[in-house]
């Protein structure tokens, strides 16, 4: 319905412009970009519903709106709305050359290096065999190909290096697609599976690269081949060595200083366009440079989700369809009416899925797996879509395919992508759980509730306190390798400022490793490095941190020395810098008082829960100080049910699920725990009477009150009041502030501070 109706609208818009005629070259682009988006929506839609992926909804829409179909039924219509002239070809073709770019971009950032390094040597075997096997299958099958579906003679070596690469490559997305569907994407095999994937494309896409460099060439010559390869090697190098930290710093530059909207997507947009002219100054085609380019924005740190679905959006909204139907519109199907080309056809789908099965599948069985999740793996490598065409397309533009091989090549991208996710769904559904990963994945599930595990990026205000610096080391243990932003608070005297800032830059980074190594320890992990930046304020305010945070912090740690009054009310100063931040806010409290927190094997921490979210956040905060201190956690739950009826039955539970909860979170974490629940009993003397049994320090998760005065309920008001011990409060976000508060904390004027970067990776 969606492809007759953009047909007939957009033939009928076209049909009486005549391209001679000014500003009508215009109207048939535009009716074709309205044609092409309709069509590819639709049936993308369509083909979303029954299982399968969008893409090829898209592809086939531009096979069905080319010669295959509207061209056979009506080619007049079908001429003027997609005319041969080249110049008006140019207009839709420059929109689908980005629309290439932009997809790899894409492809880049979905591309986690992080967990094909994390499964290991398994995956190398399987995409080793999986790229080999099917690559020289289609080298070979090419060598044998009729002089007339090549471009012209002696185009054999190119031609089967073109046809070895389209063979050889799954596509990741819809790899990931049905993995994810299928409930697998945590599951060990469905890791395997898409760590294969991945790295099968980015092999997969060097590959292309180098080849596309040959057929510049026209011919294989050794001494140009080996200086592709340098350039290609020595790109790479450079690209996930330096090159990520000259994009992490750009991003977050940006993201910074700027003010305008969407100034980080033009910096990244920048970013791919500068890696693509470097790789075609190497030799070789621009995909290369698109592709890493989204490796690098991908693995920055401080790129957000929404920043991520604002670019994700404009290219599967717009280029995705264009590019993908402008592929579809390039075959001509009614070609396969020969029987010789259909035999062909047939022929090369065959030796597609047996070559893409069977290296995988030997490569599975070579690393290990058992039959059925060696089968598994070979059903999975074998979906091509997107890759596939993208190279077809552009060895089309380049003359290195005939119009007829292109075609069959479509038309065995088309198939086995169809193909994969049944028989992948099939092969999963085969599949057992083994009790070990079993557990794996419930810690996983638990992960997925942390608050501390979906921390993106902090901002520290301390003074030089011993609270202030043991904020700064808190901050260290929590972000581990996030970017982390210290502010200063001073008290004026520049040269104290200064030495005041770099020690505590050095007790973040102290946190940071002590962090990195209990998680080493317990998962075996490597943590990324810091990333710290100082801002050097005079005096910090409210509307110095409401300047920093519209950068965009997860959470506010604050450690400064006077930070109750005698009334232990919270001081003016600190209400003021805490109410400049709307998201959840970590107080530390009372250390300069106490003492500074020393921590060890003998020491306890008391959480006080109950039931709530952010009581939970407290608790998992805690937990992440005592996997790396090696401290205790005793964790209190106090009950005010007074009598023994249904309510207290009901209560009962409640605790015991709640406890439960907490009791997998410090196994998550690895972390020693007790817990103790106290009926009928106020919850701030409850706490307090706890607390004096030689408590290190008191953790707690507060409910944050809106206005001008900071202010957390009753029980910690009492408990700041009342105990001997350092407190932590680790509260929720403030969501009750009026719209007209924060335009004015947003719009008030700040003073420039001096920015000091420490990048430690």
């Amino acid at each position: 319905m969606a492809l007759a109706t953009s047909a007939i609208l957009c033939a009928t818009v076209a049909w009486p412009a005549d391209p001679k005629v000014g500003g009508s070259g215009d109207v048939i682009f535009i009716a074709q970009l309205i044609c092409l988006l309709l069509a590819g929506r639709g049936l993308g839609e369509l083909f979303e519903r029954l299982g399968q992926p969008a893409i090829m909804g898209q592809l086939i829409a531009g096979i069905l709106l080319g010669p295959s179909l509207f061209g056979w039924i009506s080619p007049l219509v079908q001429h003027a709305l997609f005319p041969a002239d080249p110049t008006q070809q140019s207009k839709i073709d420059a929109v689908s050359q980005l629309g290439i770019l932009l997809l790899l971009l894409l492809t880049g950032m979905e591309t986690e290096l992080k967990l094909a390094r994390k499964i290991g040597a398994a995956c190398l075997s399987i995409s080793a065999s999986g790229v080999l096997l099917p690559f020289v299958l289609g080298y070979v099958m090419a060598q044998f190909l009729p002089e007339t579906l090549l471009p012209s003679q002696g185009q054999r070596v190119v031609a089967g290096l073109f046809l070895g690469t389209t063979l050889s490559i799954s596509s990741v997305k819809i790899v990931a697609m049905v993995v994810r569907e299928m409930g697998f994407m945590r599951r060990n095999l469905g890791q395997m599976i898409v760590s294969s994937a991945i790295i099968e494309d980015t092999i997969g896409w060097v590959i292309i690269a180098i080849t596309l460099g040959i057929a510049k060439e026209g011919r294989l010559e050794m001494a140009r081949l080996a200086g592709i390869v340098l350039g290609v090697a020595a790109f790479m190098v450079f690209s996930l060595t330096l090159g990520r930290r000259i994009v992490f710093t750009l991003i977050r530059w940006t993201n910074d200083t700027f003010r305008s909207e969407f100034a980080v997507i033009t910096v990244i947009l920048v970013v791919m366009g500068v890696m693509a002219l470097i790789t075609d100054l190497i030799g070789v085609h621009t995909v290369l440079g698109a592709f890493v380019a989204g490796i690098l924005v991908g693995e920055s740190p401080i790129l957000s989700g929404h920043i991520e679905g604002q670019l994700r959006g404009i290219i599967t909204a717009l280029f995705m369809p264009v590019f993908f139907g402008m592929a579809g519109l390039s075959a001509d199907l009614t070609v396969l009416t020969d029987p010789t080309l259909a035999l062909l056809t047939l022929g090369l789908v065959l030796i597609a899925s047996l070559g893409k099965f069977g290296g995988a599948f030997f490569g599975g069985r070579l690393a290990g797996l058992s039959q059925r999740e060696a089968v598994a793996i070979g059903c999975a490598m074998n979906a091509r879509g997107s890759t596939e065409v993208i190279v077809a397309t552009i060895g089309l533009s380049m003359g290195v395919l005939s119009q007829t091989l292109y075609t069959m090549i479509v038309t065995m991208a088309v198939i086995t992508t169809l193909a994969m996710p049944p028989t992948l769904r099939w092969a999963l559904g085969r599949l057992p759980m083994s009790s070990a990963e079993k557990e794996r994945l419930e810690r996983e599930e638990i992960d997925q509730r942390g608050f501390v595990a979906r921390l993106q990026r902090l901002l520290v205000v301390v003074d030089d306190s011993a609270t202030g610096k043991f904020a700064s080391y808190l901050a260290g243990l929590i972000g581990g390798g996030m970017p982390i932003t210290v502010m200063h608070a001073g008290d004026g005297h520049k040269g104290q400022k200064n030495g005041g800032t770099g020690r505590h830059l050095d007790e973040v980074e102290r946190g940071a490793k002590a962090s990195a190594e209990a998680v080493e320890e317990k998962e075996g992990a490597r943590a990324e490095r810091v990333h710290l930046t100082a801002r050097q304020e005079v005096a910090a305010s409210g509307t110095a941190v409401a300047a920093e945070a519209r950068k965009g912090y997860d959470l506010l740690i604050l450690g400064l020395a006077h930070s109750l009054t005698s009334q232990t009310r919270f001081t003016k100063r600190l209400s003021d810098i805490a109410t400049g931040f709307d998201g959840p806010l970590c107080l530390v409290v009372k250390a300069a008082r106490c003492g500074t927190p020393k921590l060890g094997p003998n020491s306890v921490i008391l959480v006080p829960v109950n039931g709530t979210e952010v009581a939970r956040r407290g608790a998992e905060l805690a937990l992440v100080i005592a996997r790396t201190e090696r401290v205790r956690v005793k964790v209190l739950y106090v009950s005010r049910t007074a009598k023994r009826d249904r309510a207290e039955t009901i209560s009962h539970r409640r605790e015991e699920a709640l406890l439960k909860d907490i009791v997998q979170l410090a196994e998550r974490y690895g972390a020693a725990i007790e817990t103790s629940v106290r009926a009928r009993r106020a919850p701030a003397e409850a706490i307090i009477q706890e607390a004096a049994r030689d408590v290190s320090m008191i953790v707690m998760g507060v409910a944050r009150r809106s206005g001008d005065e900071l202010m957390f309920g009753e029980t910690a008001s009492s408990v700041l009041a009342k105990s001997s011990a350092p407190v932590i409060l680790l509260s929720d976000e403030l969501i009750h502030r009026s719209e007209a508060e924060q335009e004015a904390r947003r719009s008030g004027e700040v003073g420039g501070p001096t920015d000091v970067a420490r990048n430690g990776d």
